[in-house]
């Protein structure tokens, strides 16, 4: 028996397709390669997809939409700071800071507090609650590697608005003996962790412990980044004592950087100082700001 439009022989509709010169008039006209009976050809379920029926006569063609391709999501790219010429020595003051980076003056009575080594899980939420209820800023000089892992603290510290400084990666006390290349990498590293958690790019840098050298000055300048240390330093890390704590603060001048410290260990007796500090200084006139 003969089909209507196969040949002597019955064969299908795809070998008819394949077989002669009509595939590509065929898939012009928007038939499909299925068999008629809906499966495919060496298909033994169902067909993935259904034929697409011959468009209507004057009807315009309609391209089909590929699926879209869901791009892996890349963090925008750190800012980088124009370099700044090398320092001698790193701000100890506000009036260090103001020659250091011009702007506008500081008001009377100003004091600047520094929070080093965080952050950390517990200390750090308590002492930013503290600075939130006096209405405080401060700055927070960050730990790459301590940022790790506790990424939401860090935010929270930029999100209240307080300022971030470049405290290294990895905190290392020896940081001025080491090679150039090992400078740049623990103030790289610390860099891009910050930026890519808080979205700050630090523009301070300050070395752990207050060691400085001519090549991490260099290096630091050349990250764009304003070298500051402190002026007051109540050696909370050693964790003398909540009244030494008190009483060294307490005596702070005005124009004054004070050092502190929310990561690094327990860090109850430096919060406890600033618990009875900061109500007490704002009642003698100091104002708080942030570098």
């Amino acid at each position: 028996m003969t089909d209507a439009w196969s040949g002597p022989k019955s064969v299908s509709r795809r070998k008819w397709l394949l077989s002669t010169g009509a595939l590509a008039a065929a898939i012009a006209s928007g038939w499909s390669l299925e068999e008629p009976s809906g499966k495919s050809a060496g298909s033994a379920g169902p067909s993935a997809s259904p034929s697409v029926p011959p468009p209507s006569p004057g009807a315009t063609p309609t391209a089909t939409p590929s699926p879209a391709r869901t791009q892996p999501r890349t963090p925008p790219p750190r800012p980088t700071h124009s370099p700044v010429p090398p320092p001698t020595r790193p701000v100890f003051t506000l009036a260090d800071y103001r020659r250091a980076v011009p702007g506008p003056a500081f008001p009377p009575h100003a004091i600047a507090l520094t929070i080093d080594d965080g952050p950390h899980p517990v200390w750090t939420g308590k002492i930013l609650d503290l600075l939130s209820k006096h209405h405080v800023p401060a700055t927070f000089c960050m730990i790459g590697n301590q940022v790790r892992g506790h990424e939401s603290v860090a935010r929270n510290v930029a999100r209240a608005g307080h300022h971030l400084a470049n405290h290294t990666w990895s905190h290392p006390t020896r940081l001025p003996k080491l090679s150039p290349a090992q400078m740049r990498r623990e103030i790289e590293m610390a860099q891009d962790k910050i930026y890519s958690t808080t979205g700050q790019a630090p523009k301070l840098f300050r070395s752990p412990g207050g060691g400085w050298s001519p090549a991490l000055f260099a290096q630091a300048a050349a990250a764009g980044m304003t070298c500051i240390d402190w002026s007051d330093d109540p050696k909370d890390w050693k964790r003398p004592g909540t009244a030494a704590i008190r009483g060294r603060l307490l005596a702070c001048k005005p124009g004054q950087i004070l050092l502190c410290h929310d990561g690094g260990g327990d860090r109850s007796q430096t919060y406890a100082a600033l618990q009875q500090v900061i109500p007490a200084l704002l009642a003698q006139g100091y104002r708080f700001v942030a570098l």
